[in-house]
């Protein structure tokens, strides 16, 4: 699996995963990204439909019935007893296939997948008593990057507006979820400009490290 084709902002929270963790934290970051490939790149509903429930299939396998050779699908072996969180991934990105302006609950489903997707992750890092504050992370930033990508502006204020709903809360998450500090404080900066990319400037890079450093 090619890390160096992760976007830039997962790219930069990465360097910020102990060892112990990291494998599993690029594993759902790299499926996170090809899911929104397929979304973005598919010229009819249908296609992306018919791509994402390969996806939903392979992971509903045990381990050794999955077709082999794909690098993000076998980087996935890692995630044993939490593929549930990643199938409700697969389900959360489907809810972006179709036309623009897709309602608020279609942003939201999308949003409390990768939120779930996080609190998965906490779990993995034996840190289950951080989900919560996991997916608080993980639904910040999934509507500050859907605000960044998309090209309809009706669907950027939603998805503003519901980032602006959830209660800004920022505790401090354990050291091995420092990956998810980081985005989470980027996607903030984000939504404070109005649905700029998280990584947008010099800026937000050096934010970015500070984050890293020391979780806030």
């Amino acid at each position: 699996m090619d890390i160096d084709l992760l976007p830039l902002p997962q790219r930069l929270a990465l360097n910020y995963a102990p060892a112990r963790i990291r494998a599993q934290t690029a594993a759902l970051f790299a499926l996170d990204a090809r899911l929104g490939e397929l979304v973005a790149k598919a010229n009819e509903p249908l296609l992306a439909q018919l791509r994402l429930a390969w996806w939903r299939d392979e992971l509903g396998k045990p381990q050794p019935g999955r077709a082999r050779g794909d690098p993000v699908l076998d980087s996935l072996e890692l995630w044993g007893g939490e593929e549930h969180a990643l199938i409700g991934l697969v389900d959360g990105w489907e809810q972006l296939v179709g036309d623009a302006p897709l309602p608020g609950a279609a942003l939201e489903a999308f949003a409390a997948a990768r939120a779930e997707a996080f609190a998965a992750l906490a779990r993995l890092a034996g840190e289950a008593r951080a989900e919560a504050n996991a997916r608080d992370a993980g639904r910040d930033w999934a509507l500050a990057d859907l605000a960044a990508r998309v090209s309809d502006e009706h669907e950027r204020r939603t998805a503003l507006r519901l980032a602006g709903e959830g209660e800004r809360r920022v505790p401090r998450l354990p050291r091995v979820l420092r990956p998810l500090a980081v985005l989470r404080g980027l996607a903030h900066r984000a939504s404070a400009r109005g649905g700029a990319p998280l990584v947008a400037r010099r800026r937000d890079i050096l934010a970015a490290l500070r984050l890293g450093m020391i979780g806030r």
